[in-house]
């Protein structure tokens, strides 16, 4: 008797938020949904439109969320449709920012929970198991992995290449930069890799630069502006591959950090960085174009990246390795990553040694 073939499906986890009161009474969740159509298109006929719902419903929910905070949410104004009060502004924008600041740990617990569920299966798909510095590109992987189980885990660059050296994981997946290279990142991997010893799988290059609030008010040209009085600064915590980037960027461009409105405050994502620029928090941060496009914001460019996948030689027989290859050289994938703005899938799939790639 054969035992039964069971193929799991893959499990995502999204947040979502519930506000209540003293009293305990709450208020409709989908008052985001109504928010960003009100915020993108200034007509609540529109947001009753996309949410499936009459005017008149849309118009209720509104009310009671009115009602529960105390103060308007959302202005009409005749003939001109809707805007948003000051305090419909800050909660639509605390809604992305916590979404951009939270999705690399919620994709990484999913990973876990379905990595779990693979191990009780009577059929295990080949696994391959990626620890990759966050990005948009490495993000689509899960979408092109008919043939083979993924687990993707997001970690700092250092946590990724450290899990790679004790064969914690397959694939390290970072970016290196092209051109200006922080005497740091030399360090990190000098200390993990060891010559003809690991082969790299090229990805993808992408853009990095400026994230400027829409139609650039204050001017900024380069980052010596950001020194300038009245201009706030979002900058990334200090254990990401991008602060080793921004460090030297104001290193060469001589610019004294210490006097850099908000240097020391930090997100996490470069989604985060651009939810908090768009929300008005801050006048600039840096982070890749795609980030910047979708939050709507000017995007400056300053330097390019690649965003690499490395694995140990031996690696390269498995079959999940070998299928992932093949993956990243359909045009299915390639199109797909030609959709992310600033990116490009540069010689993706070639298989080469590290040290033809490595900028030092």
């Amino acid at each position: 008797m054969h035992d039964k073939v069971v193929i799991a499906k893959r499990i995502f986890i999204k947040a979502a938020w519930q506000f209540y009161d003293d009293h305990g009474e709450t208020v409709d969740p989908r008052i985001f949904v109504l928010l960003n159509t009100i915020h993108e298109s200034g007509k609540l006929t529109k947001a009753a439109d996309k949410m499936g719902m009459s005017y008149r419903h849309v118009w209720n929910i509104l009310k009671k969320w009115t009602d529960f905070f105390g103060s308007e949410l959302v202005e009409l104004q005749k003939g001109k449709g809707a805007i948003l009060t000051p305090l419909g502004e800050k909660l639509l924008w605390a809604e992305q920012l916590v979404n951009a600041r939270f999705e690399p740990q919620l994709i990484s617990l999913a990973s876990e929970l379905n990595l779990e569920i693979h191990r009780n299966l009577t059929f295990k798909e080949p696994l391959l198991k990626i620890a990759a510095s966050h990005g948009y590109a490495v993000a689509l992987l899960p979408e092109y992995t008919n043939k083979f189980k993924l687990s993707l885990q997001y970690r700092t660059t250092e946590e990724a290449l450290k899990a790679l050296s004790n064969r914690e994981c397959d694939i390290a997946a970072f970016h290196l930069p092209t051109e200006i290279v922080n005497p740091h990142l030399i360090e990190i991997h000098n200390k993990y890799f060891k010559a003809n010893t690991y082969k790299v799988i090229r990805f993808v290059t992408r853009t990095q630069g400026l994230m400027l609030q829409r139609n650039n008010p204050k001017g900024i040209t380069g980052v010596q502006d950001l020194l300038g009085k009245g201009i706030k600064f979002i900058n990334r915590q200090e254990t990401s591959g991008t602060r080793l980037l921004i460090d030297e960027l104001f290193k060469r461009a001589k610019v004294n950090t210490t006097e850099i409105a908000g240097f020391e405050d930090v997100e996490f994502t470069h989604s985060a960085i651009a939810a908090y620029v768009a929300s008005g928090m801050a006048d600039a941060g840096i982070g890749v174009e795609t980030a910047a496009r979708h939050f709507g914001l000017d995007f400056l460019p300053l330097t390019t990246e690649n965003y690499v996948l490395v694995c140990h030689q031996k690696s390269l027989k498995k079959f999940a390795v070998q299928q992932l290859i093949a993956e990243l050289k359909t045009e299915k994938f390639q199109n797909a990553v030609l959709g992310l703005a600033g990116y490009k899938p540069f010689h993706c799939g070639e298989v080469i040694d590290l040290e033809d790639i490595l900028p030092w």
